[in-house]
């Protein structure tokens, strides 16, 4: 199994956090796009890393067109000889419209022509193809020798999409390279709903699933001590609570018949009562997201939760580095 860490969204600690997460053996740094441009901390972790994989987790890809993702996609792969990973996600339709002034409609049917019209963009760049994409929602068919990159050595990056409902995720099934689950995700969700809608979109591309990556994000409450521990725990809680008030991620809560918890997080986060709704969450809840377990069980725990399931997963935790860096071991002796 491959492990991924997290990049800070501050670019003053992007440089110690991305050579901490190479040296304490990571696969991957990973950079969100949450209150900061995802992409320059990735630059950064380029220049200071060797080894480290290091991917958008996730940038919002409505928030752009094709032709701007293309271009930081494929000069960041460069940059970083190869390293690079373009995360996608389309946010929600009240940001994507209220927040990033952009259109929004059909988001998988858009999602789905968005990354073929990157790679539309990518062939008329590394074959010298002719670029003539025309789409329902994109069209790009201006392309002149000015404009091409000239570094093409490492080509395009992989492409994973992110999603929570199935019509997303089979999209990532036919089109992307793979799949990052949403961290407000559970096993029963992953086996019942996410992995059956890869199946049907791989099956539906003409694609196998050795060939794609099912990435996790996974929440963890652990700690060296008491106080560390209830921190985590509180953390936890309180996100999963403002992901649970999302109507979009309801499906999660309904497939375990907490309805009446989706219906009360969302009306607590209406009423702007924020910080009551992480005491909304039960421990039985905050067990079915999240592994719960002392340092010196977290590797067994995290793999009694994801193999055979995902293929790669995303974790902080409370550990200090040598503890996290056995953890990180013994998960990839996994593979």
């Amino acid at each position: 199994m491959k492990v991924d860490g997290i990049l800070p969204l501050d670019l003053d600690g992007v440089v110690a956090r991305a050579t901490e997460l190479e040296r304490t053996g990571f696969d991957a740094g990973l950079a969100a796009e949450v209150s900061n441009d995802p992409f320059l901390p990735l630059a950064l972790a380029a220049e200071h890393t060797e080894r480290l994989r290091l991917m958008t987790s996730v940038a919002v890809a409505f928030a752009r067109s094709p032709m701007t993702l293309a271009q930081l996609g494929f000069d960041l792969n460069g940059y970083s000889r190869g390293r690079f990973i373009l995360g996608l996600g389309s946010q929600v339709r009240a940001h994507v419209v209220r927040r990033f002034g952009m259109p929004w409609s059909k988001p998988a049917a858009r999602m789905r022509e968005f990354v073929l019209a990157m790679r539309a963009i990518w062939d008329a760049w590394t074959f010298d193809a002719k670029l003539d994409f025309r789409g329902e929602f994109y069209s790009h068919t201006l392309m002149t020798p000015m404009f091409r990159p000239t570094n093409v050595s490492f080509g395009p990056p992989k492409v994973m999409i992110a999603g929570v409902n199935p019509r997303m995720t089979e999209v990532a099934g036919e089109v992307a390279d793979g799949f990052v689950a949403h961290g407000f995700t559970t096993a029963r969700y992953l086996r019942e709903v996410t992995l059956p809608a890869i199946e049907r979109g791989l099956a539906r591309g003409g694609r196998r699933r050795r060939d794609f990556e099912v990435c996790c994000p996974v929440f963890v409450v652990t700690g060296r001590d008491d106080a560390e521990v209830e921190a985590s725990r509180s953390m936890a809680k309180s996100q999963l609570a403002f992901y649970g008030s999302t109507p979009s991620y309801r499906p999660v809560l309904e497939l375990h018949g907490w309805n009446d918890l989706a219906d009360e997080l969302h009306r607590l986060s209406r009423e702007g009562r924020w910080a009551e709704m992480g005491d909304r969450v039960s421990d039985d809840v905050l067990e079915a997201f999240a592994v719960v377990a002392a340092p010196g069980r977290l590797a067994d725990a995290l793999r009694a939760r994801c193999d055979g399931l995902v293929d790669r997963l995303a974790f902080t935790a409370m550990l200090g580095p040598e503890t996290t860096a056995e953890v990180v071991r013994d998960l990839q002796g996994s593979r």
